[in-house]
């Protein structure tokens, strides 16, 4: 009898390690999972970091299935924002070296993230081609160009700023290269102006100057965490996953926009392909990354974000030829595992978020219930490139 119940149990486990899934099946998923959240929290909140890091995935969302009221939900964001970050208009006042979330802190990427879902709505309204706006609008009578202008103009003014300036140190943690690496190519992309991918290079230098572990191809969170001033509980690197997953998606966002042309192009896609392959070697065998990537005794324990934004990164690079897929493919059948059998709850909740912060905490909780704006924007990327993944021939 033990010998059967051993056999059905293993037979079960190959069940399970064998599901095959439809991108049908995933976009129910997809639906499942933004409706909940959609239904649960009003559009109408402040366009900081968390809340823009949602609309990210939610925009993926939209250009997978041409949902209007995905997008409506996101273009009611943008308005309540007035297609801003911070507001300050005066530059001499604008701030960025240290953390802030007041109006002033304009040139602190946490408030310019925003402008990544501002500028694909305004692609989604016009066209989307590249151009010089500066010169489009005054000569295009198109009225949807004209009554679209005013998506950009913000994005415009602060970026255009932060390309045209002397300084470089604007991203001096992880998850700035998140937050605005991705700005500068679709600047490029909305203007046809080199400065935004010159300039998104000299900041990466800087980025790197400080953070980048260049034994791996891994990133610490910020200067504070750069091994050996700062070790994780059994005295190794401290990679924090939500951190290096900003970066990997980071990258994949940029390379999506950047074009093959230009000079510093393979640049990034070493840089990419080289995190993607250490991101790998990390991964837990029950599919996840645990907090502190290189010691899962620092934070045991599932968590989403970090996992959810590698799983897109890596899922990104196969889709475009980047990646072997014989290579990473049980990886991310792995991490879709989890994402859908872990993560996602039956309600359509997504759990085991780490809240907000900036490293790995020991002893804090994070179960099914822990859940965030940006956790679910990570798992709409995630499950949106899968869904691409396997409609691949």
């Amino acid at each position: 009898m033990k010998k059967i119940l051993l056999a059905l149990a293993v037979f079960a486990t190959a069940a399970v390690q064998a599901k095959s899934w439809t991108p049908k099946q995933v976009e129910d998923i997809i639906r499942k999972v933004n409706t909940y959240w959609q239904q649960n929290n009003k559009a109408e909140v402040r366009a900081f970091w968390d809340n823009a890091a949602y609309h990210t995935g939610n925009i993926e969302v939209y250009k997978l299935l041409k949902d209007n009221q995905m997008l409506s939900y996101s273009t009611r964001w943008a308005e309540h924002n007035e297609w801003k970050g911070a507001k300050e208009a005066d530059p001499a006042k604008w701030k960025y070296k240290n953390y802030g979330e007041g109006q002033d802190y304009v040139l602190f990427g946490d408030w310019q993230i925003c402008f990544q879902t501002y500028i694909d709505l305004f692609f989604f309204e016009v066209g989307n081609s590249n151009f010089d706006v500066y010169n489009y609008f005054e000569k295009q009578s198109n009225q949807k160009v004209q009554t679209s202008k005013h998506k950009v103009q913000r994005a415009l003014e602060v970026m255009g700023y932060e390309a045209d300036s002397k300084a470089n140190d604007y991203w001096w943690w992880a998850d700035a290269l998140y937050m605005v690496m991705p700005v500068m190519t679709k600047m490029y992309k909305l203007t046809g102006d080199k400065k935004y991918l010159d300039k998104l290079y000299e900041n990466l230098l800087y980025s790197d100057s400080i953070m980048y572990d260049r034994e791996t191809g891994l990133y610490f969170r910020d200067g504070k965490y750069v091994w050996p001033k700062h070790k994780s509980a059994n005295g190794k690197k401290d990679y924090w996953a939500r951190g290096d997953g900003w970066v990997l998606a980071g990258l994949a966002k940029v390379l999506q926009d950047m074009p093959e042309t230009y000079v510093r192009q393979p640049f990034f896609v070493d840089k990419y392909t080289r995190l993607a392959r250490a991101v790998a070697a990390l991964q837990q065998k029950e599919g996840y990354w645990t907090r502190s990537m290189a010691d899962a005794d620092h934070a045991p324990g599932p968590e989403t974000s970090g996992t959810a934004f590698f799983t897109y990164g890596l899922l990104w690079g196969v889709n475009h030829g980047y990646l072997s897929k014989k290579e990473f493919k049980p990886i991310i059948d792995r991490a879709w595992r989890y994402l859908t059998e872990t993560a996602m709850q039956p309600s359509g909740k997504v759990g085991y978020v780490q809240p907000i912060g900036e490293r790995a905490i020991p002893g804090q909780t994070v179960d099914q219930n822990s859940e965030a704006n940006f956790g679910v924007g990570a798992f709409l990327l995630a499950a949106c490139e899968y869904s691409r993944y396997l409609s691949k021939k």
